[in-house]
């Protein structure tokens, strides 16, 4: 039996609270809040809930694992007999690490905001409408991760969505940044309604089987119910292998996972995530590297019990998975931009996840997700500092040169760079090494090994963009024009400060998921994975038998690629930088698909942007709405009332009492002889 404790929902609601306070006083009054006010309840909120997580958390701990399960129900929120979906919040070892994350990581890059934002003195109240956007975010991100069931968790869901729109285009004058923001929210109502799908269809399915139901601890206990249940498919989908008939776990974890491909940003949704860097930069890191971006990630983790038992959905996942890793990789090679570069290197570090999860290996997907925001975090803030040093500028062309000018960014960035190339001991070595050993053992997927190499090469591709993008920006002379150049010089304590700590996370963080073999061997400490036994009881990592000897190789294959990674962007951006102009010049047309994202956007534009375009303004607009609603039903309407009203009832109103008398009495007449005729 799970325990209870009301003081969980205040995780969540202190951001909430926070932002209705921020929301209300630009609404009625109509003026800023002095800043100190905006700081104080804008920063105050997330670090209240962060150190609530912190204590509800090691109560948590405390529990046998058994019954580490601590629940909050504020009512019910839909009750039909025998179904009841309630309002309540779930404290699990999984939620667990994730509202550390999100609270933790989260309270940081609120407080790097000041800073960052500290220059925005527009009349549009910008700093204080930025924060209110912030604990929104932070809000429905908590609403998600500790849903009790579905339907709370899709609330969070489409909230973050929603607070994605409005901070990705939070300067909404500009239209570029409103395009980007339309786009987000566009792409993402794509996956939502697969997700949707997905809900619709379990909570069938536990219904048909007489366990109706969508909160989680009752789906895990009852889902054996729903093994062996099978869907008949659609004639228009006769192409699909196995059809007609499909498993009903198998099609609902492919509806959710689509889902999870528009919140997470995988192929083919992937297209949003990059655009979205139109949004301040404390937005890409909160919302675009550590939190929302991970919630499909969560979602899988969260419904391993239904995953498990559907070998084809695993697969699916692994597949995508571990090809998005490839190809934002691939993409993030060329970019110029260096807040592109580090939006694809999160959709590739998202397809290293959804790997990990297809495997098997939740815990390693979850270390990752934590690793990941430690380390991406940190080089999003990093490459904010840079932007802000450099006037705003972003062109990795345009710089070069700054390591003496900002050596604290330097020194933070060079961390978050090592920790993501997996570089040992940094933490994103142990989660990558985790997410390798998964792939190399899940035999369960088809084309393993080729999919473990395709993962092994993005490790090698991840050291090369990631080294290309540190010495293009702080290595070397500035190539920047004199008037900025002459500028350029480190930030303040607010933003300097968020960048230190999370350069220690990224470098520390490995412990919580070191992996037993290291520290056994090393260290002495048996069952050193934490993260690995601590999840277990909510998502159970498939067991492998693999000896040390074959593990440690696997570890050193990692390093080398890695390594070797590291070494060409060395040569090429470092040392031997004139060679990269000639080589350029050789390899110009795959230089050019690589620059231009593979023509995807351009793609989607043509086959569907400007089709959907051209019907809604020539059929929807010109003919139905314009054509038949506008003129039709309503002017229509309003001439035939003008026609008879002009052409008959304009005589009945002749000016004659005796006329009015004889209408009255006719009509009299009429309605007593319908009455008559009625009895």
């Amino acid at each position: 039996m799970e325990s209870t404790n009301e003081l969980l929902r205040w995780i969540p609601l202190l951001p909430l609270v926070a932002a209705v306070a921020s929301g209300l006083w630009l609404l009625f009054l109509r003026s800023p809040m002095p800043r100190g006010g905006v700081i104080l309840i804008g920063c105050g909120a997330p670090i209240a809930s962060f150190l609530l997580s912190i204590q509800q958390v090691f109560a948590l701990t405390r529990a046998v694992p058994e019954k580490r399960f601590i629940v909050d129900r504020l009512y019910t929120w839909i009750g039909a007999d025998p179904f009841h979906a309630e309002l309540s919040f779930l404290l699990d070892p999984l939620s667990a690490v994730m509202i550390l994350v999100v609270t933790g990581v989260g309270s940081l890059i609120h407080l790097y905001s000041v800073g960052y934002m500290d220059g925005d003195h527009r009349e549009d109240r910008g700093f204080q409408r930025f924060f209110c956007y912030m604990n929104l975010f932070t809000f429905s991100m908590l609403v998600l991760v500790l849903g009790d069931n579905l339907a709370v968790l899709f609330v969070g869901w489409e909230g973050v969505g929603l607070c994605s729109y409005l901070l990705i285009g939070f300067w909404f004058l500009d239209d570029h940044n409103a395009a980007c923001g339309q786009k987000a929210f566009i792409v993402n109502r794509i996956g939502d309604f697969g997700f949707l799908l997905g809900i619709f269809l379990i909570f069938w399915a536990f219904w048909d089987a007489g366990h109706p139901t969508i909160q989680f601890l009752s789906m895990s206990q009852n889902i054996a119910a729903l093994e062996g249940r099978t869907l008949a498919l659609p004639a228009w989908l006769s192409f699909l292998p196995a059809f007609p008939v499909w498993s009903l776990l198998t099609v609902a974890g492919l509806c959710f996972f689509l889902g999870a491909c528009g919140k997470s940003a995988q192929l083919p949704l992937h297209v949003w995530l990059p655009d979205a860097m139109a949004g301040p930069t404390p937005v890409s890191a909160l919302i675009h590297a550590a939190t929302m971006v991970t919630a499909g990630v969560y979602m899988v983790a969260r419904l391993s019990f239904l995953y498990s038992l559907t070998p084809v959905a695993l697969s699916t996942i692994a597949w995508v998975g571990g090809l998005t890793a490839l190809f934002a990789g691939t993409i993030a090679l060329c970019q110029n931009d260096i807040k592109k570069v580090l939006a694809y290197s999160t959709v590739s570090q998202l397809g290293f996840m959804f790997l990990a999860a297809g495997a098997m290996a939740y815990s390693a997907a979850v270390f990752h997700v934590v690793t990941h925001a430690f380390f991406k975090a940190l080089l999003f803030l990093g490459a904010g500092s840079v932007i802000l040093g450099m006037h705003h500028e972003q062109d990795i062309s345009k710089m070069g040169g700054l390591s003496k000018r900002m050596p604290w960014t330097r020194a933070t960035f060079l961390v978050g760079v090592l920790a993501i190339s997996g570089v040992a001991p940094l933490s994103g070595f142990f989660s990558k090494d985790q997410i390798l050993l998964g792939a190399h053992v899940a035999n369960h997927v088809p084309g393993q090994t080729w999919l473990w190499l395709i993962s092994v090469v993005t490790v090698a591709i991840t050291a090369l963009y990631m080294f290309r993008l540190y010495f293009r920006v702080f290595s070397g002379e500035n190539r920047a024009p004199a008037q900025i150049r002459s500028g350029i010089r480190e930030q303040g304590n607010w933003v300097v400060g968020p960048l230190v700590v999370l350069a220690l996370l990224s470098v520390i963080g490995g412990v919580f998921g070191m992996p037993d073999i290291y520290g056994e061997l090393f260290f002495g400490i048996p069952d050193s994975n934490s993260l690995l036994h601590f999840l277990e009881p909510v998502a159970k990592s498939v067991a492998y038998d693999i000896s040390h000897l074959r593990e440690f190789l696997l570890a050193l294959l990692a390093l080398s690629v890695a390594g070797l990674g590291i070494l060409v962007a060395g040569i090429l951006y470092y040392f031997r930088s004139d060679l990269l102009a000639p080589m350029t010049a050789r390899l110009e047309p795959l230089y050019r698909l690589v620059l231009n994202k593979f023509w995807v956007d351009e793609l989607y534009d043509r086959a569907i942007v400007r089709p959907t375009l051209w019907v809604a303004d020539r059929v929807l607009f010109r003919r139905i709405d314009v054509g038949l609603i506008d003129d039709v039903a309503v002017n229509g309407t309003a001439r035939l009332v003008r026609a008879v009203a002009d052409r008959g009832l304009k005589y009945a109103q002749s000016g004659f009492t005796q006329s009015y008398v004889f209408l009255m009495l006719l009509g009299s007449a009429v309605l007593l002889g319908y009455l008559v005729a009625g009895r």
